[in-house]
């Protein structure tokens, strides 16, 4: 082991100067089979993704260990990438991080539910024609892909999402809304240690309204309330509604008329490293993670729902993935309409 690790402290300083030159020429999925071929070509690859990430260690004990994690990440990257699926995994920002590891940091939907009132208000229920697809970012309701950084608030940006819609559906106003705000405020929910969508709803509607994101920054961290924010503006919503449970069609009907705020699980390795396709891959249904679906199409015979995700533009499909639809299942792929809900706004 010692002298494997003065194997890679010199190739570390070596390569550490031609690193730069490689990042620029990463394919659609951030390796090529060369880099895989011997441990230079790993170390060389490892060198160049970290300097495309900024990826600073603390000493070389830790850019070891990385490099490790880092190892075994690509192994799993390339192996489901061999297997011809109608999606692919590519080297992200987190290929240094151990599964486990990002579970912890990037997950954040609370694991007991509310009570739900099983779809009896849903409002789109007598709805019988919907578009073939739909696609909100098209029709300017969708506000672009944010972070929540290693803070579980993803219950925060879901929810941002979907009142960022509706108000620019009834309103034509386009505005950024803050998820710190909920995070500092709504007592309800547990910060950057998980939360619900329905329960933050409830807190903007109790609230009289919710600060936009310039006057009620995010800080990747939970705060203190800053409640003199409250002479700001705010953009306001008259209630919400859950979808009814494991349906499909529900679903898509809400769809048609605005973003809607889901859970999924995301807990699943290939969850990590999408990059790109219509995803099928495995996943339970043990909702861990709150995201936004945005629309839905069909693409080469594949059904898929399109969802918006708040770990920053460089994961996914620049920060979105497409989930398949019409699996044979009634909570869909990764539990998606196990618990889906959307603000209403009066015009």
């Amino acid at each position: 082991m010692a002298l494997f690790s003065r194997f890679l402290l010199s190739s570390f300083l070596f390569l550490g100067f031609v690193a730069l030159a490689k990042a620029g020429d990463f394919s659609i999925v951030g390796y090529s089979p060369e880099d895989l071929a011997s441990d230079e070509g790993l170390i060389s690859l490892f060198q160049s993704w970290a300097s495309k990430h900024g990826k600073v260690y603390r000493d070389f004990e830790e850019k070891l260990r990385r490099f490790e994690i880092f190892k075994d990440n690509i192994k799993w990257i390339d192996e489901t990438n061999r297997e011809n699926k109608s999606y692919w995994l590519g080297l992200n920002e987190f290929a240094d991080m151990s599964h486990e590891e990002f579970k912890e940091k990037y997950l954040g939907v609370k694991p007991i539910f509310p009570k739900r009132n099983g779809g009896q208000n849903f409002r789109y229920k007598d709805v019988e024609n919907i578009p073939k697809s739909m696609d909100w970012r098209k029709k300017g309701a969708v506000i672009g892909v944010k972070n929540q950084g290693q803070c579980g608030s993803c219950w925060a940006f879901s929810t941002v999402a979907a009142v960022e819609g509706i108000n620019k559906i009834i309103t034509g106003n386009v505005t950024s809304l803050s998820e710190q705000e909920l995070i500092d405020c709504d007592t309800r929910n547990d910060g950057c240690n998980g939360g619900l969508m329905d329960y933050a709803f409830s807190y903007i509607i109790s609230n009289g309204g919710i600060h936009a994101e310039e006057d009620y920054p995010y800080l990747m961290k939970e705060s203190e309330c800053q409640e003199k924010k409250g002479d700001l503006k705010v953009v306001t919503i008259n209630g919400y509604e859950d979808v009814p449970e494991n349906d499909e069609r529900s679903l898509l009907k809400a769809l048609a008329h605005q973003p809607v705020s889901i859970a999924i699980e995301a807990s699943g390795r290939d969850f990590q490293f999408y990059s790109g396709g219509v995803f099928n891959g495995h996943c339970g249904t043990k909702l861990d993670h709150g995201v936004a679906a945005v629309g839905y199409g069909t693409t080469k015979g594949l059904d898929y729902i399109i969802v918006k995700n708040s770990w920053g533009p460089k994961w996914g499909e620049k920060g979105y993935i497409r989930m398949k639809r019409n699996i044979g299942k009634p909570e869909g792929l990764c539990g998606i309409y196990k618990m889906a809900s959307y603000p209403t706004k009066n015009i």
